[in-house]
């Protein structure tokens, strides 16, 4: 309340202009900035070898992709604001939330994970912490918090599910939704991505939901084998596996510059996955 949240400090030291802009687009749906991504595979399938070969260890694209996530916002501290209230937000952690089927088959049920992250993390820390989650949600009646609070939800009629609903949107507006809901909640994430590439299917571009915090989807989808140009001096064009994405932004957290130079950090680090390899040494902090 009076903008004193759990899970982030209140930005006041920002851009006039950024500042007003929550009072202009009030939900995320009024800012949501969409832009097409495409990632050379030959790096990311080369450094999957090599570790296969050299030390054993099977990395995954989702690995690699959450990996990145975290060493781009812990370069990028803008990208982990949030707007509620009219008002700017720096979250006290770098989480990711993602889908899960708990089987690969039609009826089985999905649920989602959140992994946190304090940014300084090696790949190998990440690998441990998605392995980790994936194994306990693995199976049909596995259940997690975000299983339980769903369930707590449901158990009412349905005209009671939108006022419970419509209220934990009130208690999230004044910052006194409990904790325990911040931690089990999938909206309240820095990035929620969207892995489509484990079911083969292209990317989308995904909505970002108006209940929550969450600042960026990223959808990413299956690879594609098309014609990339080589040398733009000869106009050499070569065939190359391809890894497509859909990325939407809320516009609020950051200015359309800063929003590109992330996406070429992440784009560096997707296509060379060695430099994830060491832990980062400090994470640079957003302004107070």
């Amino acid at each position: 309340m009076f903008g004193l949240r759990s899970d982030g400090k209140r930005i006041k030291n920002i851009d006039p202009v950024m500042k007003i802009i929550p009072h202009i687009m009030f939900d995320r749906t009024d800012a949501m900035v969409m832009q097409a991504q495409d990632y050379d595979c030959s790096g990311i399938d080369a450094y999957i070898l090599s570790k296969r070969k050299t030390e054993g260890i099977r990395f995954s694209y989702l690995d690699i992709l959450v990996s990145a996530i975290v060493r781009t916002i812990a370069q990028r501290p803008k990208m982990n604001r949030f707007i509620v209230n009219g008002r700017v937000f720096r979250r006290n952690n770098i989480q990711v939330a993602f889908a899960l089927k708990k089987k690969l088959i039609d009826a089985a049920e999905e649920t989602t994970v959140k992994l946190t992250f304090d940014g300084t993390e090696s790949i190998y820390e990440v690998k441990e912490k998605v392995d980790a989650i994936v194994k306990e949600n693995k199976g049909i009646s596995k259940k997690n918090d975000t299983d339980n609070l769903a369930k707590i939800l449901t158990r009412v009629p349905n005209f009671m599910i939108k006022f419970m609903v419509r209220f934990l949107m009130f208690l999230d507006k004044h910052g006194m939704l409990p904790k325990s809901v911040l931690n089990a909640s999938p909206f309240h994430t820095t990035v929620f991505l969207v892995h489509l590439k484990s079911i083969k299917m292209p990317p989308v571009f995904h909505h970002i939901y108006k209940f929550g915090t969450t600042g960026t989807f990223i959808s990413m989808g299956q690879e594609k084998y098309e014609p990339v140009v080589k040398n733009r001096e000869t106009k050499e064009i070569v065939v190359k596996k391809m890894l497509k994405a859909g990325v939407v932004v809320d516009e609020r957290i950051s200015d359309g510059l800063y929003n590109s130079l992330t996406l070429r950090v992440f784009k560096k680090l997707m296509e060379d996955p060695h430099l994830l390899d060491e832990k980062l040494d400090e994470v640079i902090q957003d302004v107070k």
